[in-house]
C-alpha cells in the first residue's frame, strides 16, 4: 500500500521520502473504518503520525531538534485506546508493541525492566522487514526449493559392491570411454530431476512423502532479573552456534514451503535487515503503555508505590530518549512515539511524577459508550461482530441475519449489563453475543442449510432472565 515512508540516514532515502504520505483527515477517516466514535482521540494520533512526516522533510539540523508528541489517552477500558493506536501503526506498516505498565519492575526488582520493550520492538521490527524483503524473492526461493527437493528425490548413486567393480572397470578404460560415461550418468541425472521439477510445479507430487533435513530449534535459558547486556548473551551465543538438524518426513507440499522459507532467507542480507528495522524503530516505532494510572504513586511511604515510582523513573529515560543496549546494537528512543493510556479511576494524570507528566503533552479524553454506539460498533466497522459471527456460522451451511430491532436490543442489553456490573466497553458485545448464539454454535454442524433470524424477540428469549437478575448478570455477561 504504502512505500518507504520515512527518510534514512542517507541521501538516497531523503530523495525518494513520499509526498502523498496521509493527511491527517485520511488517517482519520481510515480509523472510523474500524472504531466508532473517539473523533478527539483520532484527530491527536493523525496529528502526531503527520508531524512525523513533516520532521523528515525538515533541514538535518532542525529535525533532531523536533521531539515526538507524546499523548495520554484516559478513559475506561473497552472504548477504543488500544484499538487506535494498533491500527494507526497497522496503516503505516510502522513497528508497534503494546506493554502493559503494571507488567514491569523498578531495577534492582525480580521482574521485567522497561528497556525490554524498545528491544522487543526491535525484534518486531527485525521480524516485519524480514518478511518484507523475504516477500521479494520469493519467486527465485521457490524456484531454488524446487530444484533442491529434486535433488533428495533424485539423489546422486549410492556406491555399492557393483559400483565399485564398475568404477574399477571404468578406471583402467581409456579416458575418452570414462568422459563419456561420466557425461552419460550426469545426463541422466539432469533428465530424471528435470522430469520431477516439472511434476512438483504441477502439483502431482504434493501427497507424497519425502524425507529433509530441517533446523531444530532449541529452547533459550531465562534468567529472571537480569536485564540489559546479559539479556541477550543466550541470543548472541544462538546465533554464533550451528543449528543442529535432523530428518524428518513430510509431504512434499510441505516440505517445498519450509524449503522455499529457508531459501529466502539465505537470499536476503540480514546486515541490511537489521539497519532498516532499526531505522524504522527510531523514527517510526510506537510504543502503546496501557494501564499507566496503575503504576500513578499517590503517596511517598513505603511499600508497592515505591516499586511503582521506580517503574516511572525508569520510562522517563526512555520517553525523553536514550539508547537503549539490544543484541543488534544501540537503538536511539528520541523519535520513538509514546501512548500512554489509562482509566484513571482512582489516580490522576496528575499523580504521575511530573517529569513524565511533562514527556505526554497532549492529553485526550475518550468518552464512554452508549447504547448508539455500541449499535454503530455492531454494524459499521469492517470487522463489526456481526459480521464476524455471520461468517463463523457461514463454514457451517447456517445462515443467520441480524435485524435492525434486534442489533438495536443486542446493543441495548449490553449498555445496561455494563450499568449493573463493571463497566467494560464494547467488549461487553462480545459476552452478549457468545451468550446470545450459544445455543446456534454447538448445534450448527447439524444445522447446516437452516436459516436464522436475530430479531428483537429472539434476543430477549435468549437474554432477559439473565439481565432481570442482577447476580446472573454480573457473572454471565
Amino acid at each position: 500500500m504504502l512505500k518507504k515512508l520515512f527518510g534514512g540516514n542517507n541521501e538516497e532515502k531523503k530523495e525518494t521520502k513520499v509526498e502523498n504520505f496521509f493527511t491527517p483527515k485520511e488517517i482519520v477517516k481510515e480509523l472510523d473504518k474500524y472504531i466508532v466514535g473517539q473523533h478527539e482521540a483520532k484527530k491527536a494520533v493523525a496529528i502526531a503520525l503527520r508531524n512525523r512526516w513533516r520532521r523528515q522533510r525538515l533541514p538535518e539540523e532542525m529535525r533532531d531538534e523536533v521531539a515526538p508528541k507524546n499523548i495520554i489517552m484516559i478513559g475506561p477500558t473497552g472504548v477504543g485506546k488500544t484499538e487506535i493506536a494498533r491500527r494507526l501503526a497497522k496503516l503505516v506498516r510502522a513497528p508497534f508493541i503494546k506493554v502493559e505498565a503494571t507488567k514491569f519492575t523498578e531495577v534492582g526488582y525480580v521482574g521485567r525492566d522497561v528497556e525490554s520493550i524498545i528491544r522487543d520492538l526491535v525484534e518486531i521490527a527485525v521480524t516485519m522487514v524480514k518478511e518484507e524483503k523475504m516477500e521479494t524473492v520469493m519467486e527465485r526461493a521457490r524456484e531454488l526449493a524446487y530444484d533442491r527437493l529434486a535433488e533428495i528425490m533424485v539423489p546422486e548413486p549410492q556406491t555399492s559392491q557393483q559400483s565399485i567393480q564398475n568404477l574399477f572397470d571404468v578406471f583402467f578404460s581409456p579416458q575418452k570411454n570414462l568422459n563419456q560415461d561420466l557425461e552419460k550418468e550426469q545426463s541422466r541425472l539432469k533428465d530424471e530431476r528435470n522430469r520431477i521439477k516439472k511434476l512438483l510445479k504441477e502439483g502431482k507430487l504434493d501427497e507424497e512423502v519425502v524425507e529433509i533435513a530441517v533446523t531444530v530449534e532449541t529452547p533459550g535459558i531465562n534468567v529472571i532479573g537480569i536485564g540489559g547486556d546479559m539479556a541477550n548473551l543466550q541470543d548472541m551465543l544462538s546465533s554464533i552456534l550451528p543449528k543442529p538438524k535432523k530428518m524428518r518426513k513430510m509431504k512434499v507440499k510441505e516440505a517445498l514451503r519450509y524449503l522455499t522459507q529457508e531459501e529466502a532467507q539465505k537470499l536476503i542480507d540480514m546486515d541490511e535487515v537489521v539497519r532498516e528495522a532499526i531505522d524504522r524503530v527510531e523514527n517510526q516505532g510506537i510504543v502503546f503503555i496501557d494501564e499507566i494510572d496503575k503504576v500513578a504513586a499517590k503517596s511517598g511511604g513505603k511499600g508497592p508505590d515505591v516499586s511503582r515510582e521506580g517503574v516511572q523513573r525508569d520510562l522517563l529515560p526512555i520517553v525523553e530518549g536514550s539508547k537503549v543496549s539490544t543484541k543488534y546494537g544501540l537503538v536511539r528512543t528520541d523519535h520513538i512515539l509514546f501512548i500512554a493510556a489509562g482509566a484513571f479511576h482512582i489516580a490522576k494524570p496528575s499523580d504521575l511524577l511530573p517529569e513524565l507528566q511533562g514527556r505526554f503533552p497532549i492529553r485526550v479524553e475518550l468518552k464512554p459508550l452508549t447504547k448508539e454506539d455500541f449499535v454503530r460498533i455492531l454494524t459499521e466497522p469492517k470487522n463489526a461482530l456481526t459480521k464476524q459471527y455471520k461468517a463463523l456460522l457461514g463454514t457451517e451451511g447456517v445462515e443467520i441475519e441480524f435485524t435492525p430491532d434486534g442489533i438495536e436490543e443486542i446493543a441495548r442489553i449490553a449498555e445496561e449489563a455494563n450499568t449493573k456490573a463493571e463497566n467494560i466497553g464494547a467488549r461487553r458485545l462480545h459476552t452478549v453475543l457468545e451468550k446470545l448464539l450459544e445455543e446456534i454454535s454447538f448445534n450448527a454442524p447439524s444445522m447446516k442449510g437452516e436459516k436464522i433470524l436475530i430479531d428483537r424477540e429472539y434476543v430477549r428469549n435468549k437474554l432477559e432472565n439473565i439481565i432481570e437478575s442482577e447476580d446472573l448478570t454480573k457473572y454471565i455477561l
